[in-house]
């Protein structure tokens, strides 16, 4: 099985895996390890013009001071919520973490459908709180703060919506039965797509450059969103957006 060297180092770790903190670390470390390269960019933006051409708002910027503000509030969230909330389900649902790995194209496979879930979920939550005033004034009006978007604002968000939307996230697995190691996988690369979609930067090795036919939408499409506001309503994909007429692609 290819991925059992893998899952055999992930289970000489396995002390750490069943500790209540390993959720937010593991959540926290890599957010911030793929938001890395980004703010990187951002600071030789102002200086490179080779970076600033790939910039999609080249003449915002995001200062020290909204960055560790959405810093903060990403700290918070997940000290006060998603903390408490993770050592409730370490306690009712024990980790279990079987001796074997999945094989590769399962494995491969459920994280796609578990991206196309949470791309179907967060679109219809994301359109019932645009449409909704009073859902959009108070809690989806938080993230809607910056106009132009960079890679900390990801998660610059209000309790409810971090919570949901990590609801979204967590449950998809269990409805889907995944291996552990698939969870995992499916956490790694939702977190980079959501860094990405707001990371601010069309590069030339983007997501959506490398899949065809302009299915998935990519920073482009989330930045239009942040912009005007009223379209790209689902995170990932394109097919909802352009069927419920609300794609936007200029």
């Amino acid at each position: 099985m290819l991925l059992q060297p893998l899952w055999n180092f992930v289970l000489g770790h396995s002390s750490l895996l069943r500790s209540p903190f390993f959720p937010v670390f593991f959540s926290m470390s890599i957010y911030l390890s793929f938001c890395l390269p980004f703010l990187l960019m951002d600071v030789l933006s102002s200086r490179s013009a080779l970076v600033r051409r790939y910039k999609l708002q080249p003449h915002s910027s995001m200062s020290w001071a909204s960055a560790w503000s959405c810093l903060a509030l990403t700290l918070y969230n997940h000290m006060v919520f998603i903390f408490p909330l993770t050592v409730v389900h370490w306690y009712l649902r024990p980790v279990h973490l079987p001796n074997e790995a999945p094989p590769l194209p399962r494995l491969l496979a459920q994280v796609l459908v578990c991206l196309l879930l949470f791309d179907f979920q967060s679109f219809t939550w994301h359109l019932l709180h645009h449409k909704v005033p009073w859902l959009y004034r108070s809690f989806h009006k938080v993230h809607h703060t910056y106009t132009s978007t960079s890679a900390l604002t990801t998660e610059y968000s209000g309790a409810w919506e971090t919570l949901s939307l990590g609801f979204f996230a967590a449950v998809n697995p269990l409805l889907l039965g995944c291996h552990p190691l698939t969870e995992l996988s499916f956490f790694l690369v939702n977190i980079w797509l959501s860094v990405e979609d707001h990371c601010g930067y069309d590069l030339p090795c983007a997501t959506h450059r490398l899949v065809p036919l302009g299915l998935y939408g990519g920073a482009r499409h989330h930045d239009i969103h942040h912009l005007k506001s009223n379209c790209n309503f689902a995170p990932y994909f394109t097919h909802w957006d352009r069927l419920a007429g609300t794609l936007f692609t200029h």
